[in-house]
């Protein structure tokens, strides 16, 4: 059978990828959060002096909860892709580590105190990093419970980076390709469509801003890299 969507445990790692963490839960109260996430899918907090988990010790663990939202823009506007709510347990970033988890986090949330949390002073800023217990997901009309292995044991489109610069592409020069190609394949005109979703499965296409509708056109068969999607891609595009 001809799979036309990425498995979900791939879609959730990819929009973890995508994705910032807006706020974290501990002791029964949520607080603002800034970060990032590794390439495990695990989230990053750049925690300032006075937020709560700044006096954890070293060493230390509590348990958290992370949410993580994932957006698009389009013409200029963010839409929410996705949201994650990732609880497990807030541990400070070994030394060893540091650099790295910062260079995440400032891919996702470019700020000056990452240089200071790299030196790893205890009464500066801090990075910590959440061992995932499990993720509850909200992605489109798909909801559901991961657990740490699901979640850690998958991976995020093997072509997603290449997908997101494309789909960006697109969305900012060819829209009026995009138009004439989803009209051809659907019979119809289509309202202010945008390039939502691009993976290796297929492509899904936004119509509407206001009340919008979701249009999956799937690939004939699955691409095995960058160059087959952007083929793939190429072929939708001229399509009249």
């Amino acid at each position: 059978m001809h799979v036309k969507v990425p498995p979900i445990t791939e879609r959730v790692r990819g929009l973890a990828r995508a994705s910032a963490p807006t706020h974290v839960s501990l002791d029964g109260s949520a607080h603002a959060a800034k970060g990032g996430v590794d390439d495990a899918g695990r989230p990053l907090l750049l925690v300032k002096r006075g937020e709560p988990l700044h006096a954890l010790p070293v060493g230390d663990d509590v348990v958290v909860t992370v949410d993580l939202v994932a957006t698009r823009t389009l013409g200029g506007i963010e839409h929410p892709r996705g949201l994650l709510k990732v609880q497990g347990w807030a541990q400070a970033v070994p030394a060893a580590e540091m650099r790295e988890a910062a260079v995440a986090v400032a891919g996702r949330c470019p700020d000056e105190a990452l240089f200071a949390a790299v030196e790893g002073s205890l009464t500066g800023p801090r990075l910590f990093r959440v061992d995932v217990g499990y993720v509850i997901y909200l992605a489109g009309q798909e909801s559901g419970m991961l657990d740490a292995e699901e979640y850690l044991a998958a991976g995020p489109d093997p072509v997603l980076d290449t997908a997101e610069r494309m789909l960006r592409h697109v969305n900012e020069a060819h829209r009026e390709q995009l138009c004439r190609a989803v009209r051809s394949l659907l019979g119809e005109p289509v309202r202010e469509p945008w390039l939502w979703e691009l993976d290796r499965y297929g492509a899904t296409v936004r119509s509407g801003i206001e009340e919008p509708a979701l249009i999956r056109i799937p690939w004939p068969s699955p691409v095995d890299g960058p160059h087959a999607l952007e083929r793939a891609l190429n072929h939708l595009l001229c399509l009249r």
